[in-house]
């Protein structure tokens, strides 16, 4: 199918309005920021969409798919560990700016999200399905609102380092979500890498010691097993990889600008299978593993997204939208849904069914559906 014909198709998925959860704040909590200008290099096709139209996505009801114990249920690959089926995910918030790179302990993590924050930035959280095998993670960041939301549609329980005075405290006190905060747990869970205070701001120091994790969440008596809702995969995952299908147009690149400073791109890797992830032009890359991201599936949220009341933090409506998923070298459209702030995200196929993923880490970027993603 055509790159024409593939827009034309995108005007037509572009259903589904986002409700809006706003509150008034003021800005209490100033984060590091880069204003320089960025062109990306791309040589693919630009696809720019429009905002969702005010119109209701009709799909189709989605049967749950239990995996079999062995298998991951972030990933659906097999070689799970045996003793962590049925247990509660772990996320943690991931400074993402230019001066904090490179992080280390995200090439471990099964699926990480990355989404805008303040002054055209992005921040990541990173979702591990094992809580006993979490390595030292840097370097960890505060709160925004709708990171500990996409955590209660997965049951994980919440790592973060600080966070807004505003809104970000009124979600994690209305929804009792459970979390640690690295401002109460320095010394015990969390610390400040001596190695890197010599060279970085403080900000970006801040590490969880995945260790520590197992006997902390003993200690303070947080529930380690799933609620019985949640047994089941993140999605709905094929036992094999997908092969190229005729709903994909194939890509070998995929770019998601949420800024002029700031974008993801994702290279087609044929011999691994999996794409590479670029940090705004560079390698993204782990300090302690020395290897760069890489994901079978890039699953791309378009949403609402816009600057709040106090000129500074972002509101994101988290209730569906369109979007794009990414597998073995091929792109198509999709569209998503989240019906309530404690439901999971679910992701649907043009025809409507319950879209099949391939098992793998999965890369999700939300993003604005104005901001230009090209492929």
């Amino acid at each position: 199918m055509s790159n024409m014909a593939k827009r034309s198709n995108l005007i037509l998925m572009l259903l589904g309005s986002a409700l809006l959860l706003t509150c008034c704040g003021s800005k209490t909590e100033p984060e590091s920021s880069e204003t320089t200008q960025t062109t990306a290099a791309v040589t693919t096709v630009s696809v720019t969409t429009a905002p969702p139209a005010e119109t209701t996505v009709t799909t189709t009801a989605a049967t749950t798919v239990a995996l079999s114990p062995e298998r991951n249920p972030l990933t659906g690959e097999k070689g799970f560990n045996a003793a962590a089926v049925g247990k509660r995910p772990v996320a943690v918030m991931i400074n993402n700016v230019r001066p904090a790179l490179p992080q280390y302990g995200i090439a471990a993590a099964d699926v990480i999200f990355e989404l805008p924050v303040e002054a055209g930035i992005t921040r990541m959280m990173a979702v591990y399905a094992d809580y006993t095998a979490i390595p030292d993670v840097c370097s960890v960041r505060s709160c925004r609102y709708y990171y500990p939301l996409l955590c209660l549609g997965m049951d994980a329980v919440y790592c973060h380092w600080g966070m807004d005075q505003t809104i970000a405290k009124d979600t994690l006190l209305r929804t009792g979500i459970d979390h640690f905060d690295g401002a109460n747990y320095t010394g015990s869970l969390f610390f400040r890498d001596e190695s890197r205070k010599k060279t970085y701001a403080i900000e970006h120091t801040g590490y969880l010691k995945g260790s520590a994790l197992p006997d902390m969440l003993t200690k303070t008596g947080i529930r380690t097993e799933l609620a019985p809702e949640y047994r089941q995969p993140l999605f709905h995952f094929s036992e094999e990889q997908i092969p190229l299908s005729p709903e994909q147009t194939p890509t070998k690149e995929i770019q998601l600008n949420f800024s002029n400073a700031y974008y993801s791109t994702f290279q087609y890797d044929e011999a691994a299978g999996n794409y590479k992830k670029l940090h705004s032009g560079s390698p993204h890359m782990d300090l302690h593993t020395n290897t760069q991201l890489a994901f079978e599936n890039v699953i791309i949220l378009q949403t609402d997204i816009h600057t709040r009341e106090d000129g500074y933090l972002m509101d994101v409506a988290l209730t569906g939208g369109t979007g794009f998923y990414a597998a073995n070298g091929g792109i198509q459209p999709i569209t998503w849904t989240k019906d309530a702030e404690t439901a999971p995200i679910r992701l649907f196929a043009e025809s409507g069914e319950e879209l099949t993923v391939s098992p793998g880490k999965s890369y999700i970027g939300i993003i604005g559906a104005e901001k230009n993603i090209r492929y």
